[in-house]
């Protein structure tokens, strides 16, 4: 078992580098806040679509199959999961429907002294509109199911599955392209107008870079964790429900003890180096500088924003 490499969520892809790699970071992250907020009251197509242009664009990069495939494979599994439960589940709307004329039923039983009413002829449906697509009853005992798919469950269904999808994969595909310096630079150089305003945009950068670099020494301690457990051989079936909730709770508390430790000498490290301040000791890791195919790629971020207006609708 191995996170590092099962799980890279939030990790740099170093090489090989891709044509993701090489757009401005302040670009990219003008697509993804793009990709974040283009879902949100939009239709059902647009949010499939939104989840086509994810996939294109990692085959389009060419992002090695090792890296991607089983994230991308467990999103695809939850969104499904998500999607399948959706559909069953009750659609939340009870509405107890009753004819507006008398029934044969109800004729049939009218008083002889009373006038009986006037009913229409059976008119067909104007349209082909059908709220229900999926109404079927499994009696057999000991069990009665029924499996009822509404129009409403349907949207549902797919507004939530994309949803996770779009949120959870495109983060990751941008943290995976650009690296975290690039990341705080590009977001620091898009906060400089708040600067006057008194918010330290210096030191929010520096925090995230931290944060970034965090990432991996969490997946590392949670690994070695892991592997010391496995080696043990633990017999978790002797232990009984307690005696394995209080190992894990062994676990949890000696995780968050070495994380302590690692943030612990990281201060340490920067403290004796002189980083008291990052306006003092400010490193400049990249330079950032707009290209042709930065612009090419703004341009069709404009392109993606008249078709989300256009064609996108409200839901």
């Amino acid at each position: 078992m191995d996170l590092l490499r099962s799980l890279p969520i939030g990790l740099y892809l170093e090489q090989p580098v891709t044509w993701l790699h090489r757009v401005d970071a302040r670009v990219k992250v003008a697509w993804l806040l793009s990709l974040l907020i283009a879902p949100v009251l939009a239709s059902d197509i647009c949010r499939i679509a939104i989840v086509a242009f994810l996939v294109l664009l990692t085959l389009s990069a060419r992002i090695p199959l090792r890296v991607w495939r089983q994230q991308m494979g467990w999103l695809l599994l939850l969104g499904v999961m998500i999607t399948g439960l959706l559909l069953v589940a009750p659609d939340g709307i009870a509405i107890s429907q009753q004819t507006r004329l008398p029934t044969t039923e109800m004729l049939a039983a009218w008083p002889e002294d009373l006038t009986v009413p006037e009913t229409l002829p059976t008119m067909p449906p104007v349209t082909g509109y059908r709220y229900d697509i999926v109404d079927l009853e499994i009696a057999k005992r000991p069990l009665n199911l029924r499996l009822h798919i509404t129009q409403r469950s349907l949207r549902i269904a797919i507004k939530v599955s994309t949803l996770i999808f779009t949120l959870i994969y495109a983060t990751t595909l941008f943290l995976l392209t650009t690296a975290p310096e690039e990341i705080t630079e590009g977001l620091e150089d898009l906060m400089q107008p708040l600067r006057p305003t008194g918010l330290p945009v210096t030191e929010i950068a520096l925090t995230l870079t931290l944060a970034l670099r965090f990432i991996p020494l969490v997946l590392e301690e949670v690994q070695n964790l892991v592997r010391s457990v496995r080696t043990r051989a633990i017999k978790w079936q002797k232990l009984g429900v307690r005696g394995a909730l209080q190992i894990w709770l062994m676990i949890a508390e000696r995780l968050i003890e070495n994380l302590l430790l690692r943030a612990e000498q990281i201060a340490s490290a920067m403290q004796v180096r002189g980083f008291t301040s990052p306006n003092q000791h400010r490193v400049a890791w990249h330079q950032l500088r707009l290209r042709w195919w930065d612009w090419l790629v703004m341009a069709g971020l404009g392109l993606f924003w008249w078709g989300r207006i256009m064609y996108g609708g409200v839901a």
